[in-house]
Parts: C-alpha cells; structure tokens; sequence
C-alpha cells in the first residue's frame, strides 16, 4: 500500500494575474461621419445648418457630427407625423400595423450585434449589457407590441380605444435603445404617430433605428427622428398639433415639461428620477443578494433611474454582507466598454463625471466612510470606480439625492418597521428590492413599500409584458405591459 505524501503543496497567488483582452471588432458597424435628421420618411439637414459631436466616452474621440433641429425643424416632424396620421397610417388595420412592428423587431435581432457596438461605443456602457439585456430586450418590446396593434378592442372591452394622434417622445441617455422600444412600439401599435428626441449624448442608435425603420417600409412620417439638445425636446413640448408628450429623465426636466402642457389638453407619462431601496435582511439568500445589488448599481455604472443606490442591511448580518460585498467589488473589472470581460464601463458624459465627483466629495465631508476598489482607471475618458459608502445616516445628502452614478449609499435596520420607514422617507418613489427567504415577509413589505416596482429575490429584471413606472416625484403613468398601450389611447 502507497504511503501517504504529507507533503504542503503551496501556490504563489501574489502575481498581479489578468485576462487577456477580448474586445469586440468594430468592423461590422457602418457608423457615418454626419448625421441628418429623420423626417417624413427620409433623412433631411437641419434648417439652421448646425450639427453637434456625439463622443465616446471611454476614450473622448469624435464618434459622428450629428443635425441639431431647431424650432423649424420641430414644426416639419410634426407636420410630416400629423399627415401621415391623417393619411395611410389611420387607414390601414391593426393587423397590417403589427406586421409593420413585427417587422422592425426582426431588423433589430437580425442587426442586435451592430447595436449594441454602437451603444457600447455612444453610451459608454459595458457590450455585455448593451448585447444581453438592451438589444434584446429592446425587440421584445416591438415584438409584443406587435401583437396587440389588432386586439385594442379586446385589451379595452365597451371602450372604443383610438389613437390619440400625434406623440412626441423625449428619451434620455441610460438606456438609448431600449427607452426608444418602450415608447415607439405602443405608440405604433395604438396607431400614432411619433416624434422622438433622444439624448443629445447618446443619438446614434435610434439614427441607427431610423435606418431600420426605413427598410421595415413603415409609411413616411409615421415615425419621425430629430435630434438635438434641451431646446430641442422643448419645441416638441410646446408644439400646439403634438397630443400626447412621453418623457424620460430627471425629475427637475419633468416638472418644467408638466407646468408647460398644464392646460392645454395633452396627454403625458413621466418616468423620472429614483433613489431606490435595496434590503437584504437577515433570512436572505446572501451570496444571491450580493450579486443583485452588484447588479443594481455597477454593472450599469449606476446610470439607471432604478438603480438600487440606497443599501439597508438587517445589523445580525451587516459584517458579513459588508465582507462579502467588498470582496466581490474588487473583483468587478472597470475599463473598455467594448471588451467582453469589462464589468464596468465608462461614465457617459464630463458633465455627469463631474456631478458624480461631487456627491462623493459630499459624502466624504459629511463623515461617510468611503470604499473604492483597487483598479486602474484609463487616464482617457470619463471613468468613477466603483464607489461604497458605509457609516451614512438618513439625513446624509448621500442618502437623499439622486446621484446618478456607481455610488451606493449603506444603512443598517433592526425591524421591519424601522426599514419601512427608512425606506419610504424619500420624495421619489420609482422601484425597491427586497431580499428574504420569506414569501410572507414579502407581501408584507411589497404592500408597504412606496415604490412603483418591487423585485423580490432579484433586482432590475424587466419584461416587455410587465408595466414599468412609479409615483410622487418618480413621475406618473406606465409604460410596458397593457399598462404601456393605455396612454396612447382614447378610451370612451
């Protein structure tokens, strides 16, 4: 019989160990070096001849010059929209508008990987969630809508549902894309017509989905795409033929967009500003929760208007939480969007960088401790490493705010009661997190909670057949699900 070796048998773990690059090619995107805008079926200059950059992020180089719409402009987008509406749009039946929406959500799958380059690329986000969440998720929400363009009736029984007629849509940066399908595919399937503004950072892929939308073959007009900065969005506000205003971004825009249609008969949704509560208590699956809040704050570089940035976890297992997210911090990789590897992207703009910067500084001088991993940052570009604050207290402008960036803010809570009202005590009230192995414990705070949307066991999970939204200062009105078609109706 063999002897046993009792030999130790060590390993030297202290070499600085990485992976190897794997970025995406860039070779199959077809990316022009100006972009007009899209009216009436066909790309037009801007009257005023003006046209602003769209930059990378992760490097501050030059994507593409694209058109700024003046108050002009805004007037043709909405005639073109008002006479298609008034014309072959109204005239043809649900059934041949699905196919229609069908249509564009095959594009996208067939072009998903060109997407989401270009959004990785404009928006600064990681290629993983562009090509895994934002893409995809972005023709299933064509593809559902699709299948409701013939069935209004049935949605909306002894309510004789019509389309409100013209819908002018303003989206913002985070989620380019996947913003544009909440808000174009109920809109077609209800019969409008649309114009959309997006983001002045983040243009290119919904001057990408102009393109698609002109080979679905969708009637001139129907959907009209014009780009431009704040004064843009405004002329679509103030514009007296637009029926029904769709906005998403910060709650301070919303509040100026409502007092401007106050009185004048239009329809709106508002998806605004958050500052949402995740809870992990006690009872949890703890290595699961981890990953949810990783998932709700730094995968995205917090840039979600449901980002889980407020973090309250049950004192019995505040140290080992605490370890067990700190470990896996330091293990997230920040740096090129377009490598596969690469958890954490860049900021998306200067501008929100230095608003970031702020916060933290603010959270600092407030007694806070802070928490940053050890990782190297790119001296080009727009980049904030993964930022934890620990020893906050309620009143903490940390705690209050909407930052709008990878900074999580950490409270602790004995009861139930005590997390409720920690929870709650904020002006926004958009999405929540609750972690438990306790159904009932979850009915129980899902019902208590002040929150439009809230995941249990999970965190920033969507579907194109659940409705998406919030209250108070988090906005009104839903998009997703059937919840989504109702605003862009008539319902008598």
């Amino acid at each position: 019989m063999a002897k046993k070796s009792t030999k130790n048998i060590s390993l030297d773990l202290s070499s600085d160990w990485d992976y190897a690059p794997a970025p995406e090619s860039t070779g199959h995107i077809n990316l022009k070096k100006k972009y007009d805008l899209f009216i009436g079926g066909k790309f037009v200059k801007p009257k005023s001849g003006k046209y602003f950059k769209t930059i990378n992020p992760a490097n501050e180089e030059v994507l593409a010059e694209v058109a700024e719409a003046d108050e002009k402009d805004i007037d043709l987008a909405v005639k073109a929209a008002r006479k298609a509406f008034n014309g072959e749009w109204s005239k043809i039946s649900g059934k041949e508008r699905g196919k229609y929406i069908y249509r564009i959500a095959r594009l996208i799958q067939e072009r998903a990987r060109e997407f989401a380059v270009i959004e990785a690329l404009d928006g600064g986000k990681p290629l993983r969630e562009a090509r895994d969440i934002d893409v995809p998720l972005a023709a299933a929400h064509f593809f559902y809508y699709a299948g409701w363009a013939d069935k209004l009736d049935y949605a909306f029984p002894n309510r004789n549902p019509q389309a409100l007629g013209v819908a002018g849509q303003i989206t913002p940066w985070n989620f380019p894309m996947l913003m544009i399908a909440w808000k174009i595919a109920p809109a077609l399937a209800a019969g409008n017509c649309v114009v959309l503004k997006p983001a002045e950072t983040t243009p290119l892929t919904a001057l990408k989905l102009a393109e698609v939308i002109k080979d679905a073959g969708l009637p001139a007009g129907v959907v009209n795409i014009v780009t431009g900065y704040g004064t843009t969005g405004s002329h679509i506000v103030n514009h007296p033929d637009v029926d029904k205003i769709a906005f998403t971004g910060s709650t301070g825009v919303g509040k100026i967009i409502m007092k401007a249609i106050a009185g004048t008969g239009k329809k709106s949704t508002m998806e605004l500003g958050g500052k949402a509560a995740n809870i992990i208590f006690e009872d949890a699956p703890l290595d699961q929760a981890i990953e949810g809040v990783v998932n709700g704050i730094f995968f995205n570089q917090g840039h979600v208007c449901c980002a889980g940035s407020r973090l309250f976890v049950q004192e019995s297992v505040y140290d080992v939480v605490m370890r067990k997210l700190r470990d896996r911090i330091e293990a997230l990789r920040l740096g090129d969007p377009l490598d596969k590897n690469t958890d954490v992207g860049a900021i998306n703009s200067k501008k929100q960088l230095e608003t970031i910067k702020k916060y933290i500084k603010i959270g600092i001088e407030e007694g806070a401790d802070m928490y940053q991993p050890k990782c190297k940052v790119p001296k080009k570009g727009y980049w904030c490493p993964p930022t934890l604050f620990t020893n906050v207290a309620q009143s903490n402008i940390i705690a209050k705010e909407e930052i709008f960036g990878p900074v999580l803010a950490v409270q602790t809570f004995r009861t139930v009661d005590e997390v409720i009202s920690k929870a709650n005590n904020t002006p926004y009230g958009l999405s929540a997190g609750v972690w438990t192995d306790k159904g009932s414990k979850i009915f129980n705070m899902t019902s208590q909670m002040r929150a439009g949307v809230v995941w249990a066991n999970t965190y920033n999970k969507f579907d194109p057949t659940s409705p998406f939204g919030g209250y108070k200062e988090s906005g009104h009105g839903r998009e997703g699900g059937l919840h989504g078609l109702e605003p862009y109706l008539k319902l008598s």
